[in-house]
């Protein structure tokens, strides 16, 4: 699809990997110029996340150039299952989606996106789940020519970024003592901080992996995590967000041995803490690796002048204690007119679906693999 003559804005569907993957310089010099963009909209974590989970003939990239130049871009794949669906990229592993938008052009390109996405939507409802408040994706939402609805999705928590006492005094006085005390205890044990390189990073993804299976052993870590395509995919976007100054990945060491490591991902606007694994001999030297590994990301964020430290999806009670923000992410259906009931179709299957995670949460409160089960219900 294509559209205008020269210096106008042309928008093209791209199904074929090959493109996707000589994109990578283009599609780094968007994510720049976009504001909102989330580390998860980068070149290295989309096409590794393809690499690994894509299925072949379903690629859909919607791609908006001004004079060749990429000026918009939306990561799609095409799904048959429970219908068909236009999905984002990154599926459940990615806790952030957006569009991405050229700031200096705007609401032209957002406006060329929505009608390139419609039309690559003939047969299709779009389902663009975990957007950020505030991202582009928004825009493409207000300029959609169909049918459309907006749900919530999942609920994330946020810290400004500010020096760790600072945070530190957010919290009740009792909660601000407990932290001191578990620090000067952290800070005694002698732990030693290293930033993994781009050639370190694959024997250091396996040692974070390992430890955060050990960690999660007997309390319902969560299946994906534990499979071989993910690993696959975390060493090589990991390794290549490490390279563009996307991504960070940390271990800490006790007397030589890696007792801890965690991936951090990066943007102009976040920090956001990916995943963690941490041996669970810590807790008997009385470490507390949530509050080690938050205040060692503050302080980076705030060295680095990035405004956010984004706890990622979840509101677990550890998060809470900081006091954070509640952003709640958003969910889009979109449709053409001509697909409006299956629309109205698949929002009644997201409402039941909804439905059955609330009743399973009241059901199995005390259960001790109640989140990989929550994983396994909530199919993307």
């Amino acid at each position: 699809m294509s559209g205008g003559a020269a210096g106008a804005l042309s928008v093209t569907l791209c199904r074929d990997p090959r493109q996707f993957a000589a994109l990578e310089e283009p599609w780094n010099r968007l994510v720049r110029a976009c504001p909102t963009a989330t580390p998860f909209q980068s070149h290295a974590w989309l096409h590794s996340w393809w690499l690994s989970y894509g299925r072949e003939g379903r690629l859909r990239l919607v791609l908006v150039r001004r004079g060749g130049v990429l000026v918009g871009a939306a990561a799609l794949m095409l799904v048959h299952r429970p219908l068909p669906r236009l999905v984002p990229l990154g599926g459940g592993i990615t806790d952030y989606f957006d569009v991405l938008v050229d700031q200096e052009h705007g609401e032209q390109v957002v406006a060329a996106l929505a009608r390139g996405l419609h039309r690559a939507a003939r047969r299709a409802v779009v389902d663009l789940r975990e957007v950020r408040p505030g991202a582009a994706a928004e825009g493409l939402y207000r300029h959609w020519p169909g049918v459309r609805r907006r749900l919530t999705d999942s609920t994330c928590m946020e810290l400004p970024t500010l020096p760790f006492d600072e945070l530190v005094k957010r919290m009740p006085t009792a909660g601000a003592q407990r932290v001191r005390a578990k620090l000067r205890k952290t800070d005694a044990a002698g732990l030693q901080e290293h930033e993994v390189t781009e050639q370190e990073v694959p024997r250091a993804v396996r040692t974070l992996l390992r430890l955060h299976e050990k960690q999660w052993r007997g309390r319902g870590v969560t299946p994906e995590h534990l499979k071989p395509r993910f690993a696959e995919h975390l060493t090589r976007a990991t390794r290549r967000m490490v390279r563009n100054g996307d991504g960070r990945l940390t271990e800490f060491r006790l007397e030589g041995k890696v007792v801890a490591a965690n991936v951090t991902l990066l943007s102009a606007g976040l920090s956001g803490g990916y995943l963690y694994g941490a041996d669970p001999e810590l807790r008997e030297r009385k470490v507390d690796v949530a509050t080690l590994l938050l205040r060692y990301e503050a302080g980076r964020a705030l060295a680095e002048g990035r405004p956010v430290v984004s706890f990622l999806r979840g509101n677990e009670p550890y998060k809470n204690h900081w006091r954070p923000e509640t952003v709640v992410n958003q969910r889009f259906l979109l449709a053409t007119a001509a697909l409006a009931p299956l629309l109205r179709l698949h929002e009644s299957q997201v409402a039941g679906r909804e439905r059955a995670v609330g009743a399973l949460r009241e059901a199995l409160p005390a259960a001790r693999d109640w989140r990989a089960r929550l994983a396994e219900l909530r199919v993307r």
